[in-house]
Parts: structure tokens; C-alpha cells; sequence
């Protein structure tokens, strides 16, 4: 018996629902740990909101894509272009903002499918690079993407609620 095909596609705005709970959840699972409940919500509260990922899904200069089996949403992928990028100092380059993975489906090869459609996308839009960035206390997926050919060039602050 053949594996169900793996499908990764552009979200759309009926997507919005499942984006919603993905992107919450899989923040929730990583970062909950390290930060105060307050920060948390608040972060969750600006940046994950419905509001904020309907607006999203409508910039021409973001694209979130979802990778799914079997109708189930496995994780997601947001990519920014232009004066979306959290840095303004990247001209003609693409911007990982996020990859998550929900975590019963980690270590599958699902991160490294996002990954590739970024690079894909970066490909057939002729930019020059493509940049993300990952907290410094994520081993993990420092680990993944030092696997995968990115390398540090930079840093700069992330800002969760009121803890930089």
C-alpha cells in the first residue's frame, strides 16, 4: 500500500480557521515554557488573532502555505517579501517567518518540504536569497537549518510581550 500524498498548497482565506488553530497551537507548544502566561497571551493576541491572519492572507507581499495529508493540516509556512519582511535591510531576498510543524507530526520530513517550497518560491520570483529568523535557544531548529544550508549572518531582538 502506497502513502497517502503529502500536498502543500497556498492558503486561501477559507483556509483561515485552520491557520488560526495550527499557528496557535504549534506557538503554544514551543514557546509556552519559556515565557509568562501575560507575554504569551499578549503575544498571541497580536500577532495570531484572526484579524491579524486575515490581513495577512490578503497582503500580496506574504504567502502562507499549509502542507496536508489526507485533508489533515500538518503544519504551515509564512513567507514575506518586500516591506513585509521583519527587516528592512534585505532588498530583493524572501523571509522565512515561520515554519511550524505540529509536533505529532515532527522528524517526517514535513519542515524540510516547507523549507524547499520556500526555496522554490524564492526561485521562481528571481530573489537572491532567502533569510529567517530562529531563537537562539531553539537547538533544534538551529540544528535543522544549519542541516539545510543557512548559516548566521545577523542577529536582532524578538520581542514577546515585554520580554526581548
Amino acid at each position: 500500500m502506497s502513502q497517502p500524498k503529502i500536498i502543500v498548497r497556498n492558503a486561501e482565506d477559507r483556509d483561515l480557521n485552520t491557520l488560526h488553530s495550527v499557528a496557535k497551537s504549534t506557538f503554544i507548544t514551543t514557546y509556552e515554557a519559556f515565557n509568562t502566561p501575560e507575554n504569551m497571551r499578549a503575544y498571541l493576541e497580536t500577532h495570531f488573532s484572526k484579524k491579524t491572519i486575515i490581513a495577512q492572507l490578503r497582503d500580496p507581499e506574504v504567502q502562507f502555505f499549509l502542507i496536508e495529508q489526507n485533508e489533515t493540516t500538518l503544519g504551515y509556512i509564512k513567507l514575506n517579501r518586500g516591506t513585509a519582511q521583519t527587516e528592512s535591510d534585505y532588498p530583493n531576498t524572501l523571509e522565512i517567518e515561520r515554519i511550524y510543524v505540529l509536533s505529532e507530526f515532527h522528524g517526517k520530513g514535513y519542515g524540510k518540504l516547507l523549507l524547499q517550497k520556500a526555496i522554490d518560491v524564492a526561485k521562481e520570483n528571481d530573489l537572491e536569497n532567502v533569510w529567517l529568523g530562529v531563537w537562539d535557544q531553539n537547538p533544534k531548529a538551529i540544528a535543522f537549518y544549519e542541516r539545510n544550508g543557512f548559516s548566521t549572518f545577523g542577529v536582532h531582538e524578538f520581542l514577546l510581550g515585554d520580554d526581548p
